[in-house]
């Protein structure tokens, strides 16, 4: 009886931190509820009010450097680990970087052909964006921009917010603490503790998320009235459209053609997975029981522990097409759209940057505010555009980065023939249903790296 009631106690915590979410969630639909109706019944109030989104958005960029450089330390050595366990390290982190790419390039595309943001032509000049812009175009030509990558110390990297100059740090000190072996693995640790620190911070700003939504939504709709509302629906309709496109149709006849199984199937046998992630808003809360499941499907303990942990960190398929349409929404709404160029260079940063989005919910504002900054830095106030609708598309990036893990263990599995086959089948059909007494969330959870909320 004293066990039990221990882990019942020891169960307390987290149910209290996703009570505590739902009530932020709760109060960001009312904020943008309430900013919908004061910027059209005050339209001058609310532009006034837009002030409140531009000092949310002064938080978020104040976030970014930290981010990014933990981020990417920290994934550079989980590359390292998983690439100690040979062919399935090396297959996953391939297929993770070339479905990134295929994500955030659909994006894109998607992006252009609905142009979400046309005619809004939002003003930039309301906040800070000009001094942002001003700071970052200091440098001139190709060469003053390359030579401006490189910053004073490393220590000014993190601390002028510099997006590519904390890029670049990041980069150096992960590749030296991987040369370093076993030395390194100490600092690899203390960055890690200085990431939850990063991330306690980030978490303590998104509480101020509803007054952000409120100030951005009333400014936008009292400058253009009803068209911003309607404009904001499109995207996240166009947002939840090509998410569902690219799970039941890319990752769907991928696995198909892979692997011969269906993805609906796959779908079903997660359904209880896929209801956890839209309570919590996270697909964190369901990290030990894909691991779980994935191993009662049939796929081998290690190719699962390679594949599903470091997929959380670098397979973010919903979040690398959030980015890139996001972005796209933002400069055709401020009238300033991003050029080919600029869209293949974003791409390109993204690739890399969206690595730093696995943490908690709001790391994905925080990259895209520093894509934006790296290439549009005047469109940097545009994010309190985003900041209204985030929570509503941080189910639908949750629940395609999850479902992309979970194909992805499928397919390296299939690939490295750490699959059975047989009882893959017999576990889709219902014929051996997940016993849920089986699983321990205590002990699988301790198997997960700190990097797993990927919103």
């Amino acid at each position: 009886m004293t066990a039990q009631h221990t882990a019942g106690s020891e169960q307390t915590p987290p149910a209290k931190r996703r009570d505590r979410t739902h009530f932020l969630y709760i109060a960001v639909i009312v904020a943008v509820v309430a900013g919908v109706i004061v910027g059209l019944v005050f339209p001058q109030a609310g532009k006034d009010l837009s002030v409140l989104g531009t000092i949310f958005v002064s938080l978020i960029k104040m976030m970014i450097a930290p981010v990014i450089f933990c981020t990417i330390v920290l994934g550079i050595g989980s590359v390292r680990k998983a690439a100690t366990v040979g062919k399935v390290g090396g297959l996953a982190f391939v297929y993770f970087l070339v479905m990134s790419t295929i994500a955030l390039a659909i994006g894109l595309v998607v992006g252009n052909i609905i142009k979400p943001g046309d005619g809004l032509n939002i003003s930039a000049t309301a906040g800070k964006g000009a001094e942002y812009a001003e700071k970052a175009h200091e440098a001139g030509g190709t060469m003053d921009f390359v030579q401006h990558i490189v910053p004073e110390t490393m220590v000014s990297a993190l601390t002028e917010g510099n997006v590519l100059q904390a890029l670049f740090v990041a980069l150096l000190v992960g590749f030296a603490i991987q040369a370093m072996g076993r030395t390194g693995e100490p600092i690899l640790t203390a960055v890690s503790y200085f990431q939850k620190l990063v991330f306690k911070v980030l978490t303590m700003v998104l509480w101020v998320a509803p007054i952000g939504a409120f100030g951005a939504i009333a400014g936008v709709v009292g400058q253009t009235g009803w068209a911003a509302v309607q404009q904001l629906l499109v995207l996240m309709m166009a947002f939840y459209i090509t998410c569902l496109i690219f799970v039941f149709g890319v990752l769907g006849v991928i696995l198909k053609t892979s692997t011969g199984v269906s993805i609906f199937k796959l779908a079903r046998y997660l359904a209880r997975e896929y209801l956890l992630i839209v309570a919590t808003s996270s697909s964190e809360s369901a990290l030990p029981r894909l691991i779980a499941k994935m191993e009662h499907l049939g796929v081998e303990k290690t190719t699962v522990g390679v594949v599903v942990p470091t997929g959380y960190s670098f397979n973010l398929d919903g979040t690398a097409i959030y980015l890139t349409m996001a972005s796209i929404f933002i400069a055709d709404a401020m009238g300033d759209p991003l050029s080919i160029g600029e869209q293949i260079g974003l791409l390109a940063f993204m690739i890399i940057a969206s690595k730093g989005a696995a943490g908690v919910s709001g790391a994905g504002l925080a990259t895209l505010a520093g894509g934006l900054q790296a290439h549009r830095p005047e469109m940097l106030d545009g994010v309190g555009l985003i900041v209204g609708i985030d929570r509503f598309m941080s189910e639908a990036r949750a629940l395609t980065n999850f479902s992309g893990n979970a194909v992805a263990t499928l397919l390296v599995g299939s690939w490295t023939h750490t699959v059975d086959k047989a009882r893959v089948e017999e576990v889709l059909s219902g014929r051996l249903p997940f016993d849920e007494t089986d699983m321990v969330d205590e002990e699988t959870a301790d198997e997960a790296p700190p990097v797993v909320a990927a919103h």
